[in-house]
């Protein structure tokens, strides 16, 4: 009730009276407050400087010395030498020579602090507002921190941190900042830093990157230039010149903006200046030197793992001879098609590798990592299996049309010689005799053969396999035919002689092979015979150098793909050439193109060598005697037989007629009784129709078609 009369006495539309001022004790409170956080602040900051004092101080004990600093290196430098010792390239970092700030033209350190820190020297190794910005950003926006650091902060990350965005990293990035600023002074902040900054394509330091960039020493650096190089540090391989000389430009342009603006150059110096006249160096290592250490360099993972010291690597390659066979290859090559070259001495050490026409062009390495289809080629393995068998070079084969398991072969140009020898199927690449003998020896011990003389890709074991339908790699076609050479010893092919340190230790040297040959010696002597004589009058006479060579062409159907694989005084070449999209080359064929190119670089990588001749002397094992061999050893009647109980008998004991022959009889000839009929001989043996790798075979049935 008397609240109500209270609210009637004042009126409907009234307000309650204001609240009484806060009494004297509650301001005095909060003022209380206030200077304690004051205090309490000044007194964090107080400590904060303190601790930053001591930790600045503690870092600054541990830095190396200048001289240790101007020593260090980022990185594993690797430098490749040919197999005479020469440089081919370094690799990894690059420092080039050491430049004393009073060597360094003005307009460097002018455009190098001007875009990246043009506070250089007013700060104490950081900038506070930008350091403060960077932290407000961050913790706002939730990402990481992405200030710009200042050219002492940059030298302390490259020196002794990671390039980690955290906060963490940031901390102690500018305590060593700060630390460096109190050891050194600017001039020797900025002549480490212009030395040991990273431009990218692996140059650390101004006279590395002028040397990479515009071919010359760094005290010849002009304005545009190093516009050019002040400007690589923000992106190196976004703006390199050697990635995009047009990016490099423009943001040089920035640069030289940068620099007006910090009163380093004037605007009509800026505005006079034409990027056009600045040369740039041609960029080096990108040939086809690059084909052949792109396959052995990653080879030092396996050889020298775990190591970071500066290495010297000596290679196989010899570039005169690599040189050569560029030539060899870019003069030969169909238009529209590519080539590649593998050439090894008798040991397996690449001499020289081409993996294509061009390496700026396609880094594709043709030479170790593309799979073509061999065609003939491929016959060394039909032939090599033939001659294990018991097969000379001698014996008597027929060129007829054959079909076999359904497939009909046909020779190239459609015609057929009848009976003639192996050498002579071998050396004019006949395609029906080559099936004849896979048929007979077994698809699946010609696979073996492949596998054996270094050819790992899959091999298939259908009868068209001994016309080279099994896709391999021009190394290791190379590597077989190699293997025939070194006298059926296994080659390993290599690249990689030995690696030692920068102060003179071997850490890797490679050791003499100790493998004993895979085939006996008479097929190896069979095998050659049969190489040389498809240079000197088959197919591949285009190859012959003025001294012996052994070799084989290869065709595949369209003229898709051309080969010449062959050897001559130690050295072992393989040439291939086609389109890499598989398409046709009109008129390739393994004894055009490919055969020339191989002679024209053969010509050149033998001609130091002595002349040698090969050993094609069958030294047969006593089984593969003739039978007239045989008799000039012992008289027929001298020969003594034993039974199945090792008992004793003689000659005429053996000659038992079959149940119901009589003996003598005239379609013998007179002779004795046969001890089995042939139906018998070929279950027994296991004869064609009954090899485990065999399909039956009808001669002269079918129409032939078209093969190689």
């Amino acid at each position: 009730m008397a609240r109500s009369a209270i609210r009637q006495s004042l009126g409907a539309g009234s307000t309650p009276p204001p609240p009484p001022p806060p009494s004297g004790k509650k301001q005095k409170k909060k003022r209380g407050w206030f200077r304690k956080l004051v205090m309490w602040g000044i007194a964090l900051a107080v400590l904060g400087a303190i601790f930053l004092g001591v930790a600045v101080a503690f870092t600054a004990q541990s830095i190396p010395s200048y001289e240790e600093l101007k020593r260090s290196q980022s990185g594993q430098t690797i430098l490749v030498r040919a197999r005479d010792g020469t440089e081919l390239f370094n690799m990894g970092p690059s420092y080039g020579k050491w430049v004393p700030m009073k060597n360094i033209p003005k307009v460097m350190p002018a455009a190098m602090t001007s875009v990246e820190d043009r506070r250089f020297y007013s700060h104490f190794g950081i900038d506070p507002l930008g350091l403060m910005r960077a932290v407000y950003v961050s913790v706002t926006s939730g990402k990481s921190m992405r200030a710009t650091s200042t050219i002492t902060q940059q030298l302390a990350r490259n020196l002794f941190l990671n390039n980690s965005r955290t906060m963490t990293r940031k901390l102690n990035e500018a305590v060593w900042a700060m630390a460096l600023e109190t050891k050194f002074s600017k001039d020797e902040i900025l002549e480490l830093y212009l030395n040991k900054v990273y431009f990218g394509g692996g140059a650390y330091g101004i006279d590395a990157a002028s040397r990479k960039f515009f071919g010359h020493a760094a005290e010849e650096i002009t304005l545009p230039e190093a516009a050019i190089i002040a400007g690589l540090v923000k992106a190196p391989s976004h703006y390199s010149p050697t990635a995009d000389e047009q990016a490099a430009v423009g943001r040089a342009k920035v640069v030289l903006q940068t620099m007006v603006e910090n009163e380093a150059i004037s605007s009509s110096e800026a505005s006079s200046l034409d990027f056009a006249k600045v040369k740039f160096a041609p960029e080096g290592g990108k040939n086809s030197v690059r084909y052949f250490t792109d396959w052995a360099l990653p080879q030092l993972d396996i050889l020298v793992p775990e190591n970071t010291d500066p290495i010297e690597v000596w290679t196989t390659l010899d570039p005169a001879m690599q040189d050569a066979a560029t030539k060899s290859i870019v003069a030969n090559v169909p238009k529209g098609a590519q080539g590649a070259l593998v050439s090894m001495d008798r040991d397996g050490a690449i001499l020289a590798m081409v993996g294509g026409t061009d390496y700026v062009t396609s880094n594709y390495n043709r030479a170790t990592l593309a799979v073509r289809q061999p065609g003939s080629a491929f016959k060394l393995f039909v032939y090599l299996a033939a001659l294990e068998a018991g097969y000379k070079p001698d014996d008597a084969v027929v060129d007829e049309p054959v079909t076999i398991d359904g497939w009909t072969p046909r020779n190239s140009g459609g015609t057929y010689a009848g009976q003639i020898d192996v050498r002579t199927a071998f050396a004019y690449s006949k395609n029906t005799v080559a099936a004849q003998l896979g048929n007979e020896v077994g698809f699946g011990a010609i696979a073996g053969v492949a596998r054996r003389f270094g050819i790992t890709t899959p091999v298939n074991t259908m009868p068209s396999m001994v016309l080279g339908s099994s896709e391999v790699r021009v190394i290791d076609l190379t590597r077989a035919f190699a293997t025939v050479s070194a006298k059926g010893v296994p080659i390993d092919p290599y690249g990689i002689a030995k690696v030692v340190t920068t102060d003179g230790r071997t850490i890797y040297q490679r050791a003499a092979p100790s493998a004993q040959p895979i085939v006996p010696g008479y097929v190896i002597a069979g095998i050659t015979d049969l190489l040389q004589t498809a240079v000197s009058v088959g197919t591949g006479h285009a190859a012959q150098i003025g001294r012996p060579v052994a070799g084989k062409t290869g065709t595949t159907s369209s003229n898709k793909d051309g080969w010449f694989l062959g050897f001559s005084s130690g050295i072992t070449t393989g040439v291939w050439m086609g389109r890499d999209d598989a398409g046709p080359v009109p008129g390739l064929q393994g004894g055009t193109a490919p055969a020339r190119a191989f002679a024209q670089f053969m010509k050149f990588a033998v001609a130091k060598r002595p002349v040698e001749k090969f050993d094609t002397d069958l030294k047969l094992p006593a089984w593969q005697l003739e039978p007239d061999d045989e008799a000039i050893m012992a008289a027929p009647s001298d020969y003594s037989f034993v039974d199945e109980e090792g008992n004793l008998i003689e000659p005429q004991q053996n000659q038992r007629p079959r149940p119901g022959d009589a003996p003598g009889r005239p379609e013998d000839g007179g002779l004795p009784p046969r001890a089995a009929d042939e139906d018998f001989l070929n279950n027994a043996t296991g004869g064609r129709d009954n090899g485990r790798d065999s399909v039956r075979v009808r001669r002269g049935d079918q129409p032939p078609q078209q093969g190689n």
